[in-house]
């Protein structure tokens, strides 16, 4: 796979250069990842180039699925298709490669994909500096390489290919990725769809159940049967219109396609296999929800700002997740995963363990969550590029979870929103990385006691150090997968997850105690706040509460410790979470006893 970062990075040789005079650089050729979700990933880093290199004329060596992906990208003046499997196959066709790109006089090449014989191919080529990561052994072979970050297998897949660009770019930005079609391609799906008896006010759910790499990544096909089936029921009835399912794949995953079209009550629409990429793009930007396994498609949604739930096994959420846009990842936790691996060796307990149910409340969340709010982030026009806010200038949830139906229980409507450092965790200061997670000993037994009861748990937590710089939103997702993690070792587990990243002197609406997340939350989860706590260790959680309407709990284990001001808004202290969760538990049950 193009995107592993598996190979060791030797340190650049001395003829490493710190920048490049850009306007020096007439023709630049950038080799381009070979899947299609490392290209859409990859796509930020393109756009970058672009303004690094704005009077360069840029050419995509691509093979031929993401060529066709980035045809008519704006940052892009021509595409060279790589025929791997044709006229550039074997030897003789890998020099004739290196001719026709020495013959283009390009001044420059950059290496977004991995390979060696990437940077051959542009030294057979060669062409006079030639960029990009130190990995498979290429060094030598390039004029500036770049050591893979310490930190790489860590890294989003999306930051991991902007980083590369960072000696040429000073704080580059990195934004989500955009993918354009053409209002004719548009046009062109919807007769084709209106052939298939869909209309244009139909809801169209996607379902995208193969995956090239490997079958270890397939959530089982029947259980997107089962899926499509109960969403067009309760899509139907909550949206009052028609609900139609279209399948969708790589040519030779025809087979997958037909065993969720024979196990479905509901027809759906078989497109697997019968589509190009750019039609495969019209398609499911057309989808107003999209399910899928952890593949290209699955990219290709989130770029055009279309909610995905996404299905994670084998593979790391952290590394490949969505990259933008609204989305849900859900997984079932176990000890052999993330494993990489194509196919599974034992019996597949990642993808197995994912319920049906679980798969469909988070698509009728994030499809809720996007009729509510009447726009998706950057909703792209006819023939748009789509825009997306960046990540520090506008609040995202951090992967919303998908709760099964509720239980009836004792805390059945009541809703409890979390502080998190020193609430849940040990307050360091600044936690920029998962192993800087600490969680107090009650944390997991406390939630999973609210979750039981059926409580709807929802964290809440300002994190400036996005906005300060001192770490990531990247990493801000992974400490909360970490977060997810170590909770589900205790059974518990949190609805929803929603990160204010902005500096304090932002003035924005989302940090405590502003409640614009709150609201968020209210929207995408259906919550209740006529029963509604807010558990936090400082005067801005209570102060959120009384905003809010609910009942504030101070706990002690934070920054303000044992000695607790007289604040007004406080209905209670606890000596930690476990004791708040106590409180909750006498106040429920108490309130609805005076009823």
């Amino acid at each position: 796979k193009s995107g592993s970062r598996s190979c060791s990075s030797p340190s650049p040789g001395p003829n490493r250069r710190q920048s490049v005079p850009n306007h020096d650089i007439k023709k630049l050729v950038v080799r381009a990842p070979n899947w299609i979700g490392d290209a859409v990933m990859s796509e930020p880093a393109l756009a970058t180039l672009r303004g690094v290199f704005p009077r360069a004329e840029v050419t995509l060596l691509a093979k031929p699925a993401v060529a066709e992906l980035f045809q008519g990208h704006p940052g892009v003046d021509r595409v060279l298709v790589y025929e791997a499997r044709g006229r550039h196959g074997g030897v003789v066709g890998k020099w004739r490669l290196a001719r026709t790109l020495r013959h283009a006089g390009f001044d420059m090449a950059i290496l977004l994909q991995n390979a060696f014989e990437a940077g051959l191919l542009t030294w057979l080529a060669r062409i006079p500096r030639r960029y990009g990561y130190a990995t498979d052994g290429r060094g030598w072979l390039l004029t500036d390489p770049i050591p893979v970050p310490a930190e790489a297998s860590r890294l989003h897949q999306a930051d991991y290919f902007h980083r590369v660009l960072d000696p040429l770019a000073s704080s580059p930005p990195r934004r989500a990725p955009r993918l354009s079609l053409t209002l004719e391609e548009e046009q062109a799906l919807a007769t084709r769809l209106k052939a298939a008896s869909v209309e244009d006010r139909d809801l169209l759910v996607g379902l995208n159940p193969g995956s090239t790499y490997g079958t270890a990544k397939r959530w089982l096909p029947e259980r997107f049967a089962q899926t499509a089936d109960a969403l067009v029921e309760r899509l139907g009835r909550q949206d009052g219109a028609g609900v139609r399912v279209v399948v969708v794949g790589a040519k030779g995953e025809e087979a997958v396609g037909e065993v969720i079209a024979r196990h479905m009550t509901h027809v759906p629409i078989q497109l697997a296999g019968q589509t190009t990429i750019r039609e495969l793009m019209a398609l499911v930007k057309r989808c107003r929800v999209f399910i899928s396994n952890d593949t290209g498609p699955m990219h290709i949604a989130a770029a055009f700002g279309v909610p995905v739930v996404a299905i994670f096994g084998p593979t790391d959420p952290a590394t490949t997740s969505p990259a933008g846009g609204a989305f849900t990842v859900v997984r079932h936790p176990v000890d052999c995963a993330p494993c990489l691996l194509r196919e599974c060796p034992i019996d597949h307990r990642c993808m197995t363990g994912i319920s049906v149910d679980t798969v469909v409340e988070a698509a009728v969340q994030i499809t809720r969550a996007d009729k509510l709010t009447g726009e998706r982030p950057g909703r792209p026009g006819p023939a748009s590029v789509a825009s997306y806010p960046n990540n520090l200038s506008a609040c995202q949830p951090v992967g919303l979870s998908a709760p099964p139906e509720r239980l009836s229980g004792p805390l059945a409507g009541v809703t409890v929103f979390l502080d998190r450092d020193g609430t849940l965790n040990r307050d360091s200061g600044y936690i920029g990385t998962p192993d800087d997670l600490e969680l107090f000993p009650s944390t997991g037994a406390s939630i999973a006691r609210l979750n039981h009861a059926g409580a709807r748990v929802v964290l809440i937590t300002n994190q400036s150090g996005v906005g300060r710089g001192y770490f990531s939103s990247d990493d801000l997702t992974r400490i909360h997968q970490r977060l997810r993690d170590l909770l589900g070792k205790d059974g518990a587990r949190l609805d929803g997850v929603y990160a204010c990243p902005h500096h304090p002197d932002d003035g924005c609406a989302c940090r405590k105690p502003g409640t614009a997340l709150v609201e968020r939350a209210v929207t995408d989860l259906g919550l209740d706040l006529s029963q509604a706590y807010v558990i936090g260790d400082q005067e801005r959680d209570v102060e959120l509460a009384q905003r809010i309407g609910a009942k504030g709990i101070l706990v002690t284990t934070g920054v303000t410790g044992a000695d607790v001001p007289p604040w007004e808004s406080v209905r209670a202290v606890a000596p930690d979470l476990a004791g708040a969760v106590d409180w909750i538990m006498e106040d429920v049950k108490k309130v609805r006893s005076e009823k």
